[in-house]
């Protein structure tokens, strides 16, 4: 089983504008210098509006936060994330400890200010 990556696609609609998330972004920041990682992942854009379907099944409804990484069972999360457990599935829900997660998985550096 391959950890999966859920992201607000880029470009959606809210408010009246086209944004996008800047910390998803942050994680596309991270797996375009280092797209190895990408291919180890299963990624899934979820919409802007909440409820986010996928994420509900999983979390439940208190943890709808993109970017989520929803971890494989038994992978080693390293000293440096803040892992969360919400039905029995384990998770990190923001940029900074998903790339900590990968510079301790994958070799890659860590983030700065970490």
């Amino acid at each position: 089983m391959k950890d999966t990556l859920y992201l607000l696609a880029p470009g959606f609609s809210d408010n009246n504008r086209r944004e996008f998330c800047p910390e998803c972004a942050e994680v596309w920041g991270v797996l375009a210098y280092f797209p190895a990682i990408k291919d180890a992942l299963d990624v899934c854009y979820q919409p802007i509006q909440r409820p986010r379907p996928a994420l509900v099944a999983l979390l439940g409804e208190a943890h709808q936060n993109c970017p989520t990484l929803i971890l494989a069972k038994n992978t080693d999360c390293g000293p440096n994330t803040q892992v969360y457990l919400a039905n029995g599935q384990r998770f990190l829900d923001n940029a900074r400890d998903i790339a900590k997660y990968f510079a301790h998985l994958y070799g890659t550096p860590m983030p700065r200010g970490s």
